[in-house]
């Protein structure tokens, strides 16, 4: 009798060791139904998607900034002293210069046909008369700081670019702002369009794209 209750007790704890991984497996089975049907459930208030998008708004400012810079850029008082080729620009529709003058290695000229033979240190007075400043020249042949034809992003990209703008770092750019050129934008002389905003608002837009972090725009 002792043996025969040994060999049941046996049989059973095998029962219990075999039917123990199709308990746990019930238990996750059923565990899995029960979440899928709590999805279906018609009760339930319907879970909206949420996103989380991490925004710069440094680049956003920065971005919209530049486009107040690239407009004043690309305006003829800007962009004629920044041709893509060696010949200035001349006028509000930014034809080539009547006079053919070369922009040279130091682009002040070449030869007897020099920039300051016209170009004064101030504007000559009179209607569409040669504008002045002791420092009007085109960038160097080695650097030629094209304007011309440049899209938002390339300029934006050239501009920070110390091989392409002069060698100019962070605060050498935010001098430029009011770099005697610079100014004559605004003070053009008679008969010729001033820049798209005044200057106090294109320094604004410039230190702001700078200071956000002179980003590009994507195009």
């Amino acid at each position: 009798m002792k043996q025969n209750n040994k060999a049941g007790k046996g049989k059973l704890f095998s029962v219990q060791a075999a039917a123990a991984p199709a308990a746990a497996f019930l238990t996750i089975l059923i565990f899995i139904v029960s979440v899928g049907a709590s999805a279906f459930r018609k009760d339930d208030a319907p879970v909206k998607e949420i996103r989380l998008i991490a925004i710069n708004r440094d680049s956003v400012e920065s971005v919209k900034a530049f486009e107040t810079v690239y407009k004043v850029l690309m305006s003829p008082r800007c962009m004629n002293c920044h041709p893509a080729g060696d010949i200035p620009l001349q006028g509000d529709d930014s034809h080539l210069h009547a006079m053919a003058p070369k922009r040279g290695v130091e682009g002040k000229g070449v030869y007897a046909m020099k920039c300051s033979n016209c170009h004064q240190d101030t504007n000559t007075p009179g209607l569409h008369t040669p504008p002045g400043n002791p420092e009007w020249h085109l960038p160097p042949a080695a650097m030629k700081m094209v304007f011309q034809g440049k899209s938002p992003h390339e300029l934006a990209r050239q501009l920070i670019d110390k091989k392409q703008n002069g060698n100019k770092d962070i605060k050498k750019l935010i001098e430029h702002a009011d770099d005697g050129l610079v100014l004559a934008g605004w003070n053009p002389g008679e008969g010729r369009t001033l820049p798209p905003v005044s200057h106090a608002d294109f320094k604004k837009a410039w230190l702001t794209w700078i200071k956000k972090g002179a980003y590009a725009p994507k195009k």
